[in-house]
């Protein structure tokens, strides 16, 4: 009778378990990917002691560096900042930003409290009404206190979206339509390139005035401003949607094309089961330009616009002169740039459940 050694049979049940945490581990470094977190990913196998000096050198160029850069970056920051004076004092260093950080939260906090506070009145003198048997006179009172800086975030990434949503509307199907027909490319083809270079200051204006005269009603679902924004935001982001979907279905494998005129589909099979698919990567491509290119252009139009989001908020302050409104200016910078990566990541989040790429 043949015996299992028993040390072997420990060492091959390890080796396993080592295998299934690499598996995991790997499996896991795709989403760390998307959220731009991959320093994780060295870090866990060098925990689960694979290639250690490999997996250091890996955290070094992906974590330790970028660290570092951060760390210089702070460093020459507040080093030149209060050399450089200006009409409202001088820079504010990374101290004095954080301060306005902490002032904006505890005013948001503040902000929420007195809206909660009102709500709550206006709730119970509709009950007194309600139960003394005047319904007739109940009125739901709408507040209208200054927004909280959070409040004016949501609205900022509301209104890139709605914009965003509509451009990819128009882009999609058009691009879409160029790809596939020489025709329709021929008679795009100079539209784009007229207006795709036209900058948002000159759209903001004929917007504003077709909106004006179009959107008449005052109690509206959506406010003019909102309108403004938004539309202005679909006009300056629908040309990178539209220019790589036209480029990604005219790029489709001919053999594919032929095969379904073989096969006889129809145009709404041939472009669900044959053209979206073999498309996506660079429709996603176009997607995630699109989205930067809104979110950039949704700044300055909330400024001349006076839509309530983070380009008013910065305007606002600029206009206000205040010994903290530079730093508050600077706090919306950053917040800017940091939503305006999340939305990337989340485009690519996107892109990497619907499609096979490898683009980051």
């Amino acid at each position: 009778m043949t015996t299992v050694d028993p040390n072997f049979t420990e060492t091959a049940d390890r080796e396993a378990r080592r295998a299934r945490l690499f598996t995991r581990i790997n499996s896991a470094d795709k989403w760390f990917q998307v959220l731009g977190l991959a320093w994780i990913t060295p870090m866990l196998k060098a925990a689960a002691g694979d290639n250690p000096k490999a997996q250091v050198k890996e955290i070094w160029r992906l974590a330790i560096v970028p660290l570092l850069a951060i760390c210089a970056f702070l460093l020459m920051w507040a080093t030149l900042a209060p050399k450089v004076q200006t009409s409202l004092g001088a820079v504010p260093g990374p101290a004095q930003v954080w301060t306005e950080v902490v002032n904006l939260h505890e005013d948001a906090q503040a902000k929420a409290a007195k809206q909660a506070k009102f709500e709550e009145m206006v709730a119970k003198r509709n009950e007194k009404l309600i139960a003394a048997g005047k319904e007739d006179q109940v009125k739901n009172v709408a507040y209208t206190g200054a927004p909280s800086y959070y409040q004016q975030i949501w609205t900022s990434i509301t209104t890139v979206f709605f914009g965003f949503l509509i451009a990819t509307a128009v882009a999609v199907p058009m691009g879409i339509a160029a790809g596939l027909s020489p025709t329709a490319n021929a008679a795009l083809n100079p539209l784009i390139q007229i207006f795709k270079p036209v900058s948002p200051l000159a759209w903001l204006p004929i917007v504003t005035m077709i909106v004006a005269a179009v959107y008449t009603t005052n109690d509206g679902l959506f406010a003019k401003s909102f309108l403004i924004s938004a539309i202005t935001v679909t006009l300056c982001s629908l040309w990178p949607t539209l220019i790589n979907t036209a480029l990604g279905v005219a790029s489709i494998d001919k053999d594919l094309v032929n095969v379904s005129k073989v096969l006889k589909m129809n145009t709404w099979t041939k472009i669900t089961k044959l053209v979206l698919p073999s498309a996506l990567p660079l429709i996603f491509t176009g997607l995630r330009l699109s989205l930067g290119v809104g979110w950039m252009v949704l700044i300055a139009a909330e400024m001349l616009a006076q839509n309530p989001g983070l380009g008013k908020f910065v305007w606002d302050e600029f206009q206000n002169g205040s010994s903290q409104s530079l730093a508050k200016i600077m706090v919306a910078v950053f917040t800017i740039g940091i939503i305006g990566f999340l939305l990337d990541r989340v485009m690519y989040a996107l892109q990497s459940l619907f499609t096979f790429t490898n683009n980051r």
